[in-house]
């Protein structure tokens, strides 16, 4: 959840440290905080907030170090108060240590530490390291018998910790070294002219390199201003090679819109291009799709099951729809949170697939981790099959499941996630599809129908953006006072009310829920009246006539009536008192667009408001923490 970025070279660092921090706030930013080595001594800065207040902070401070450390929290263990912001030191000021991930067994580690006469200064699990290290410290330095005394005493603290942890320390001692590791918590290297870099993700070394090595779990690295030796957690060197990144500092800029959300929001159509381009092109005989998948992967498949989180999960049921209606495959979806405690009974021929956009989230990898181990040493047809799906195929879902769909949406800085939303909804329909293909479940017709819809999409989300843009500016006006808000859809876009209620409740804190349109009968009606909206989404299809009975439900309560529905809907503008029109299309191919509208509402709202709509509170963009 955390950000870390840390720098050794022959520049000022504070610098450097800051602007890496800006690029990884959408990771947390409870707080802030630096720590750099100079004359002797580590000088450690932070602030409670968002990064400005540590910026405003070093505008004091002079800052000629060449080696330090940065950190933005999202609050896990200890309130979001300076005194538990990042970096955290020894006793004796001597060592500096920034963390991201939980270390789980730091009650044991700090009960023993105070009966060494530790005392310690925050309520955080990342205070137990540096006064670690600092022991093994003293120890390696009488020995006297190592050739890296601070590299061998990271080492050893790293051994007695517990839990999902990526952290980069700095010793007074040793001021021309900076080391980091990786344990189950992405840490990427990257390799300049005489300098070097760590950070969470790489937006926030960009600016200075594309050269870049992410660390694997269990990985150690000692970055000098001669280079970088990488190490296992034993002590024994690796040889490895850095890569060059696909991307440049642009990608990560706002590019003259006033928030990254609805920059994001208009980079959709370029998204769906990109997955068209990618996997809608012939693959082999059997599909139309080329997913790069082998087809003896879906060989006698009997059921899928999907974990997500949040937005990805909105995704997951999509999919689900998609699996059953088209591929008539049996799928299940479940919280990741919830399966690793109360995982479906282990059934013959089942694909797992995990969702999530930056490959990191704690719960489902777990998850999966989990569905891998129960899974082996059983016979060929309870053999674990493993997918992914996600935004981000360098991340550690990559290294864990044979087979990723790169959802190809590029850098997403807004915590509310768009258009990695839309770019997983492609991923399930090139799935969806191909799997469709391999099995004769559509019609050869049917599934070039689909497809050549698809292609049309792109243009009508520019269309959709064009429209709506203005129009949901305008009608934000209108929910200045607003408290609760809630969303209605059946069949496949019974999820983007789900997903529409998410984002209005994410960014601008209004209290909204997403139901199925049928069933407000059964309970939910009792929560409507004049002074909460209810948004319904109705396009022409198998649930249309369905939708609109239901929403005239709604607005016999006196409920302000909004519909998402096609433009050509002559019936609609009498029902509702406002429309937020898309394009006519295919049922089948309508969440696509209809979740633009509520995206660009829940903006215009958040932003009428005067709401930090890139940055919500208490929210962070990677959940890497359970």
């Amino acid at each position: 959840m955390c950000g870390i970025v840390g720098y050794i070279g022959t520049q000022a660092a504070t610098e450097i440290l800051l602007a890496g921090l800006e690029k990884l706030e959408y990771r947390g930013y409870d707080s802030a905080g630096i720590a750099t080595i100079w004359e002797g001594e580590v000088d450690c800065v932070r602030a409670k907030g968002k990064l400005h207040n540590l910026r405003s902070k070093l505008e004091m401070v002079e800052a000629p170090s060449q080696i330090g450390i940065g950190h933005t929290r999202w609050a896990t263990h200890g309130k979001p108060e300076e005194y538990n912001a990042h970096p955290h030191m020894d006793s004796v000021n001597r060592v500096a240590v920034v963390q991201n991930g939980i270390i789980e067994n730091y009650r044991e580690l700090r009960d023993r530490l105070k009966s060494f006469g530790v005392e310690f200064r925050s309520e955080t699990d990342t205070e137990v390291i540096p006064h670690l290290i600092s022991q093994y410290l003293q120890e390696e330095i009488a020995l006297g018998e190592s050739d890296s005394p601070f590299f061998d005493a990271v080492r050893k603290a790293v051994h007695e910790l517990t839990g999902a942890f990526a952290i980069a320390v700095i010793s007074a001692d040793f001021p021309d070294e900076l080391i980091v590791v990786r344990q189950q918590a992405p840490l990427v290297i990257g390799f300049g002219q005489g300098e070097f870099f760590c950070a969470s993700d790489t937006p926030a070394i960009v600016a200075y390199t594309r050269a870049v090595l992410p660390l694997e779990n269990g990985e150690i690295a000692r970055l000098t201003p001669l280079g970088v030796e990488i190490y296992d957690f034993t002590g024994r060197r690796l040889k490895k090679q850095p890569r060059l990144l696909n991307l440049s500092p642009t990608m990560v800029e706002k590019q003259g819109f006033k928030h990254f959300m609805l920059k994001e929001i208009y980079e959709q159509p370029g998204v769906v291009r990109a997955s068209l381009d990618a996997y809608f092109n012939p693959g082999t005989d059997e599909s139309p799709i080329n997913l790069g998948i082998p087809g003896e992967f879906y060989a006698n498949l009997e059921q899928i099951q999907i974990v997500a989180c949040g937005t990805s999960w909105h995704a997951a049921l999509i999919g689900k729809y998609l699996l059953e209606q088209l591929a008539q495959i049996p799928t299940q979806v479940q919280y990741s949170s919830e399966f690793r405690y109360a995982p479906s009974p282990l059934t013959p021929n089942t694909l797992t697939i995990g969702v999530t956009q930056s490959g990191e989230t704690a719960d489902t990898l777990a998850a999966l981790a989990m569905e891998k181990e129960r899974r082996q040493g059983r016979d060929s047809r309870y053999q674990a099959r493993l997918l992914g799906i996600t935004n981000r195929p360098e991340s550690s879902l990559g290294h864990l499941v044979p087979h990723i769909i790169n959802t190809l949406a590029g850098i997403e800085i807004g915590v509310a996630a768009t258009k990695t939303f839309v770019a997983q909804l492609m991923a399930f329909y090139a799935l969806a599809l191909d799997l469709s293909s391999r099995r004769q479940t559509l019609s050869p017709e049917r599934l070039e129908e689909i497809i050549n819809g698809l292609r049309l999409i792109p243009k009508e989300i520019e269309a959709t953006i064009d429209i709506q843009d203005k129009l949901t500016e305008h009608l934000a006006h209108d929910f200045a006072e607003t408290q609760d808000v809630i969303f209605l859809g059946r069949g496949i876009n019974f999820p983007i009310a789900l997903e529409g209620a998410l984002k209005l409740k994410e960014i601008s804190y209004i209290h909204a829920e997403g139901y199925p349109a049928g069933e407000m009968k059964h309970g939910p009606i009792a929560l409507l009246d004049a002074k909460v909206p209810v948004v319904a989404i109705a396009v022409p299809g198998s649930v249309y006539e369905k939708v609109i009975s239901n929403s005239q439900e709604a607005k016999a309560r006196d409920s302000r009536l909004i519909g998402v529905t096609p433009i050509t809907d002559g019936e609609a503008g009498e029902i509702f008192q406002d429309l937020l029109t898309v394009a006519n299309v295919d049922e089948l191919l309508s969440p696509i667009l209809t979740v633009i509208p509520l995206q660009l509402l829940s903006y215009h709202i958040a932003a009428r408001r005067g709401l930090d709509v890139d940055q919500p509170r208490n929210l962070a963009k990677s959940v890497t923490v359970e």
